[in-house]
C-alpha cells in the first residue's frame, strides 16, 4: 500500500502502520476478542465477529481495527482488508448513528423503492454512502433485505420498516435526526449503529425486552412454511387493490395480522410517478 499526494498522485511510498489503540481500550477489546475466538474450534473463523467488534468501537472499521484482528488472529492485514472491503456491512468511512437502507432491488423498486432512495437522497441533501452534516443519518441503497412481502422496505440499522412511501421515509428520518424515538415494524427497538455492531459481534443485547421483541419474518412470510408443516390455513380471498368483483367483501385481517404491501387495501408509491406503468401495445399497434 503506498501513499498519495493531496491530488491523488502516488508517491510510491509505503505507508506507515496505523496508530495502535490506547492501552485500556485494546486491553478491553483483546478481553472481547478472546471471548469470540474461543467459540471457534479455528481462529481464524472469528474474523467476521472481531471486524463487527472493532466497527462497534470506532463506528467503521479503520486500518487500526484491522490491524487489531490480524493480531489477534495472526493474519496478515492483507487477508482482514480482503474481508472487510468484500460485505458490506463493514464501514470504511465514518458514517452515522443510523444506517439507512432502501431496498432498490426488483420488486421494492417497483413497488416505490427507487422513489423512496430518490425523494431521501433530495430530503437530506446527501448521495448514495452519504452522512447527514450533524452525523445522525448515513443513506445508500441496499439489495435485497428477504423481505418482499413488505415491499417497499427501509432498514435502520437492519432492523425492518416495512410498506414505506416516500412521505413515511421523510418522516422516519426526521424522527432520527431529532432525537425522537421509533419503533421498526416487527423486530428489536432501535439502537446506535455502534451498538448494533457489537450484538452482531456475538454479545448479548442487555436492554430490557429487546431479546423478547425481537423477530424476523412476519406472517405473510411464513404461510409456506405453515403449509410445510401440515396446518390449515383459513380460506380468505385477496383482491387486487383496484377492487374484486361486484360485491366481493375486502378481506379484514386479525389485530395480531401484520398485513404486506400486496394484501389490499395497503397504498404504496409509484416506483417512477412521472412514468406509470400500464399496458403496453403490441407491436405495430
Amino acid at each position: 500500500m503506498t501513499t498519495s499526494s493531496p491530488e491523488g498522485v502516488s508517491l510510491g511510498m509505503p505507508q506507515l502502520p496505523p496508530p495502535d489503540y490506547p492501552a485500556d481500550v485494546r486491553a478491553r477489546l483483546e478481553a472481547d476478542a478472546r471471548e469470540v475466538v474461543a467459540r471457534y474450534p479455528d481462529s481464524r473463523s472469528a474474523l467476521l465477529p472481531l471486524l463487527h467488534l472493532v466497527q462497534s468501537e470506532e463506528g467503521h472499521v479503520t486500518r487500526t481495527g484491522m490491524q487489531f484482528c490480524a493480531d489477534v488472529l495472526d493474519l496478515t492485514t492483507a487477508e482482514v482488508t480482503a474481508v472487510a472491503t468484500f460485505y458490506t456491512m463493514y464501514r470504511r468511512k465514518p458514517s452515522g448513528d443510523y444506517q439507512v437502507g432502501v431496498c432498490t432491488n426488483t420488486l421494492c423498486a417497483v413497488m416505490g423503492g427507487d422513489a423512496i432512495f430518490e425523494t431521501l437522497q433530495e430530503h437530506l441533501g446527501v448521495g448514495n454512502g452519504g452522512t447527514t452534516e450533524d452525523g445522525k443519518v448515513t443513506l445508500e441503497h441496499i439489495e435485497c433485505n428477504a423481505a418482499c412481502d413488505f415491499a417497499p422496505v427501509v432498514m435502520v440499522n437492519w432492523e425492518f420498516f416495512d410498506n414505506q412511501t416516500p412521505a413515511s421515509a421523510k418522516r422516519l428520518v426526521d424522527d432520527l435526526r431529532a432525537g425522537t424515538q421509533v419503533e421498526p415494524t416487527r423486530g428489536a427497538p432501535l439502537c446506535t449503529f455502534k451498538e448494533t455492531a457489537r450484538i452482531l459481534a456475538g454479545f448479548p443485547d442487555e436492554r430490557a425486552g429487546a431479546v423478547e421483541a425481537s423477530g424476523g419474518a412476519g406472517p405473510a412470510s411464513l404461510i409456506g412454511l405453515r403449509l410445510a408443516k401440515g396446518e390449515a390455513l383459513p380460506a380468505r380471498v385477496v383482491h387486487p387493490r383496484a377492487g374484486g368483483p361486484e360485491g366481493s367483501q375486502p378481506h379484514d385481517p386479525s389485530p395480531s395480522e401484520h398485513l404486506s404491501s400486496h394484501d389490499a387495501p395497503q397504498q404504496t408509491s409509484a416506483s417512477d410517478p412521472a412514468h406509470p406503468a400500464g399496458p403496453s401495445a403490441e407491436e405495430g399497434e
